[in-house]
């Protein structure tokens, strides 16, 4: 086992090389360039000269992509060139957002796919079943940011002053201050420290800091405004999610060790769960695996829409205004995130299904 992660960590480093080359070629490839996007269109040469100059910019482009790859060696992400901080304070203070949401629209997706494809497979052919993969098909369909829309709309406005009502947008109610938890406990956290950047990027886990230190009125404002985004972001994973559950279940129900079960007189709830379920997870896992990188790397609509400051909507304030650090930094997190998650899923096969093993393949 430890042979394989080491063999799969390994084979992670050229992949996030070569993503990290990619990207640093594609953001400079795009029209437009640093200084005139923060100093505006009338910018003179001379200016874009000085301003070129202290970003480093002015070097040749091999120049910077070796300073580039240098820095992320030594954990080092460079500088944000249009809020003059360091893209890891950018990425302590925003990524545990997007974090909290991807994992909150992973988690509805489950709760509510897995057991959506299982009543269509047991009902296969029935008019659940239709409506079921129905309600997948318009799941697939619906655009995020459309949704979201939708949601604020219904939610903030047409629910209006009902037990429903649910803030449209943004992170906590205004005069609602979480306390970081290493505050409340009394501990002495030093800065710009490693271990003080690791708190303070772990108190940003505004749910899970509110919850462990009981404040509950941050812990349940904190839960209704994640409640719209993550239901925009979930529908797209949950259909999917549906839908692989149905076939793979729908497959391992014609196999003839489930026949053999129902010809013992075993209940059909038992049949499903302990014979056919576990056997039909390797693919739901899988795509389960994909869509939390997808999650991680494609809510920059939703956050967009609902206000919420995470790295997908600084990625998108990064892009438009050519910020080349931060868009280089938060696409190594994504990608890393990728791997990851990849390989939590590889390892995730041997447990599900022994007949595979891990650590001699």
């Amino acid at each position: 086992m430890l042979g394989f992660i080491t063999r799969r960590t390994l084979l992670a480093i050229p992949v996030l090389i070569g993503i990290m080359v990619v990207v640093f070629f594609l953001i400079r490839a795009i029209p437009g360039d640093p200084c005139t996007s923060l100093l505006g269109e009338r910018a003179t040469a001379e200016a874009c000269e000085r301003f070129d100059e202290a970003n480093g910019l002015n070097e040749p482009i091999w120049v910077q992509l070796g300073i580039y790859m240098k820095n992320v060696v030594t954990f080092n992400l460079g500088e944000s060139i249009r809020f003059s901080r360091p893209v890891n304070d950018i990425l302590i203070e925003r990524l545990p957002l997007t974090i909290e949401l991807a994992a909150s629209a992973l988690f509805l997706a489950i709760a509510i796919g897995v057991p959506m494809g299982i009543i269509a497979a047991r009902r296969h052919n029935s008019a659940v079943d239709t409506a079921t993969m129905a309600i997948a098909n318009v799941g697939v369909s619906m655009p995020v940011f459309w949704l979201g829309l939708m949601l604020a709309y219904l939610f903030a406005i047409v629910l209006k002053g009902t037990i429903f009502q649910l803030p449209p947008s943004g992170r906590l109610s205004a005069g609602v201050f979480p306390t970081p938890y290493y505050e409340v406990w009394g501990w002495e956290v030093t800065p710009d420290t490693f271990w003080g950047n690791l708190n303070e990027f772990i108190s940003n886990f505004y749910i899970f800091n509110s919850f462990i230190t009981f404040q509950w009125d941050v812990f349940w404002d904190a839960i209704k405004h994640m409640i719209l985004p993550a239901i925009a972001l979930a529908t797209i994973p949950l259909a999917i999610i549906a839908r692989i559950t149905r076939s793979s279940l729908l497959e391992v129900m014609n196999k003839d060790y489930i026949r053999t079960a129902r010809a013992k007189g075993t209940r059909e709830s038992s049949v499903v769960r302990s014979h056919a379920m576990r056997n039909s997870l390797l693919p739901v896992v899988t795509i389960i695996g994909l869509q939390l990188g997808a999650l991680l790397g494609g809510a920059v609509l939703t956050e967009t829409v609902f206000n919420l400051a995470g790295v997908g909507r600084a990625l998108f304030d990064a892009i438009t205004g050519r910020d080349y650090a931060v868009v280089q930094g938060i696409t190594v997190i994504v990608a890393l995130g990728y791997v990851i998650v990849n390989l939590l899923v590889d390892l995730s096969y041997g447990y599900l299904d022994p007949r595979i093993r891990v650590g001699g393949e």
